[in-house]
C-alpha cells in the first residue's frame, strides 16, 4: 500500500476475503434464538446470532493462496488477444500471481 500499488493491494484484500470467508461458520439448523416480534426471524439479545469462527491451519491457508493464484492463472488465456483492454486485464493479472506468488514462500508446506 506504501507504493500505491493498486493491482497488489487489491489482489491481497481478494486473498484475505476468501481466507476471511473460509474462516466463516454456518450456524447449526437447529439453533433456536429469541426472534423479534418487529422483524421476521430477527435474533434478538447480545451475540445472539454470533458464532465462533474456524481456525484455518497453514495447510488450509496454503491451499486458498494457491487457488487464488491458480484461478488467476486459468483466467489469462480468455483476456490474452482480446484487445488492448482485455491485454491489459491480462498484464494485471500476471502482476498479481507476481504479488501472491511469494506469500507461498512464508507459509509452511
Amino acid at each position: 500500500m506504501k507504493s500505491r500499488d493498486r493491482v497488489a493491494a487489491g489482489a491481497l484484500r481478494s486473498v484475505l476475503g476468501a481466507l476471511d470467508n473460509a474462516e466463516a461458520v454456518e450456524a447449526p439448523p437447529t439453533t433456536t434464538v429469541a426472534t423479534s416480534e418487529y422483524v421476521a426471524a430477527a435474533a434478538v439479545g447480545l451475540g445472539a446470532a454470533e458464532a465462533d469462527r474456524r481456525t484455518l491451519t497453514a495447510a488450509e491457508i496454503r491451499t486458498i493462496v494457491e487457488r487464488e493464484i491458480a484461478d488467476r492463472r486459468a483466467a489469462i488465456p480468455e483476456f490474452v488477444g482480446g484487445g488492448e483492454r482485455a491485454d491489459q486485464r491480462a498484464d494485471q493479472l500476471r502482476h498479481e500471481i507476481d504479488v501472491l506468488a511469494p506469500l507461498l514462500d512464508e507459509l509452511p508446506t
